[in-house]
């Protein structure tokens, strides 16, 4: 981003239709660089790759929103992980409660034919081990080895404390394994 911080983008924008415009540009710029990343984490999430460009939608609608409020591109993009992660929530508590209701689930639309194509066969394993794992746990595993985030980041992007990640992560691993056993790999 060439302004260097979302702040200093509003604050050269001036007030008004200029200010709009720094943090067009501010969003505009974390957009092109992050939003493949924020979808791949959503969809990790969500199971659900049209849900997941939606939750990445609103993160950034939010982030527009807000713009002025954020001291850093550091800050801007930690905003968005932690939307994504609360809007991710979301979504699968309103599935829940749909499911609960008697509607027909909306996991249960049949995949696309290209998908075992694409992934290899211990991919799929592991995705779907993953999607069996306790939310909490599939977030914390997520974002530490896809997203690449530290205990530190995880903790401040799902409001908990360094040590819940870390027995949260220790646990989920030896469910991941465990599931993965039962599977034969």
């Amino acid at each position: 981003m060439a302004t260097g911080s979302p702040r200093d983008a509003t604050r050269r924008g001036g007030v008004g239709v200029g200010a709009a415009t720094g943090a067009d540009a501010g969003v505009a710029a974390l957009f092109h660089a992050h939003r493949l990343a924020l979808v791949r984490l959503a969809v990790l999430l969500v199971d659900d790759r049209e849900t997941a460009e939606d939750v990445v939608q609103d993160a950034f609608a939010a982030l527009h929103r807000r713009w002025g409020g954020l001291a850093s591109e550091d800050a801007a993009l930690a905003y968005l992980r932690t939307c994504v992660v609360n809007g991710s929530r979301s979504v699968l508590r309103r599935r829940r409660t749909v499911r609960t209701k008697g509607r027909p689930p909306w996991d249960e639309q049949t995949a696309p034919a290209d998908e075992p194509v694409l992934l290899a066969a211990d991919h799929r394993a592991v995705l779907a081990a993953l999607g069996r794992l306790a939310h909490r746990q599939r977030e914390v595993l997520v974002l530490r080895y896809w997203a690449d985030l530290s205990e530190a980041e995880i903790a401040a992007t799902l409001g908990i404390s360094a040590g819940a990640v870390k027995s949260t992560a220790s646990r989920a691993r030896d469910a991941l394994a465990a599931l993965l056993a039962e599977e034969g790999f």
